[in-house]
Parts: structure tokens; C-alpha cells; sequence
């Protein structure tokens, strides 16, 4: 009989944000979109920035922000090595807007010396800190 959940554990330099049983896990590689079940294949990936959203044991669902990082997957286990991850309730959402503004307006203004890919690096994870309160948002007034 197939397993109906895996250990995820959620790390970064900060803290541990998340350790539990969980029957699905979906997070950003750098080749895709990884939707991760119990016995899944192992797999060793980069994540880029973006959403991570987990359904645990019980049912309930949790949406995370992860700025990037690794990601190691064996059949009964989820590991992911974060350079930032996030709960959605601690998003600064005028922080990440003004993100966003300033990385939109390096980008327009653009000059020789102009590093296009620390500013897109940037936009992407104020992108994705957005998306995240979002989601959030959303599953609220549902």
C-alpha cells in the first residue's frame, strides 16, 4: 500500500518554519512548476523565487514565500533549503510594493553600467512575495 504522506521539512538560515507530515507540496524549480507526492522519484533542484503551497494531513492547505534555495525530494521525504522562506501573515505587503516599484524603475532607467539581472532578480521576488498575500487574500474572502 502506497503511502498518503511525506515529511516536509522547510529551512532557512533564519529559522525552521515547517516540519509535519503533508499530503501534497508544490514549489517553483528552476525547470518548472514541481507538484511533489508521497513516493515521489528523488530529485535534487534549485528553487527559484515564488510560492510554495503545501496541503498537510488534516486537509488544510498553507501557502508559503520562498526567495530561492534547494530542494532534495525522496520517496518518503521533503527537504527544502530556503535562502528565505516566509509565512504569508509575515510579508511586509507595502515593503514588497515598493520593491517592486523601485526594481520597475532601475529597469526603465537602465544605463551602461546597469546590472539587468540583480534588478530582475529583485522584481522577481517582490513578484512573488505579492502573489503569496495574494493567495492569501483570496482564500480569505472565499
Amino acid at each position: 500500500m502506497a503511502a498518503k504522506t511525506v515529511i516536509l521539512d522547510i529551512v532557512s538560515a533564519e529559522n525552521s518554519l515547517y516540519h509535519g507530515e503533508v499530503s501534497f507540496f508544490e514549489v517553483s524549480g528552476v525547470e518548472g512548476e514541481l507538484g511533489i507526492m508521497p513516493n515521489h522519484a528523488p530529485l535534487l533542484t534549485k528553487i527559484k523565487p515564488g510560492m510554495a503551497r503545501m496541503i498537510k494531513q488534516d486537509g488544510s492547505e498553507d501557502v508559503l514565500y520562498l526567495s530561492g534555495g534547494i530542494l532534495e525530494v525522496q520517496p518518503t521525504s521533503i527537504s527544502v533549503l530556503a535562502d528565505v522562506a516566509m509565512r504569508a501573515d509575515d510579508i511586509d505587503e507595502e515593503a514588497a510594493l515598493e520593491a517592486k516599484r523601485q526594481a520597475e524603475e532601475k529597469i526603465a532607467n537602465a544605463g551602461a553600467d546597469f546590472d539587468y539581472e540583480a534588478a530582475t532578480i529583485e522584481l522577481a521576488k517582490s513578484l512573488a512575495q505579492l502573489r503569496v498575500v495574494e493567495t492569501i487574500k483570496k482564500n480569505i474572502t472565499r
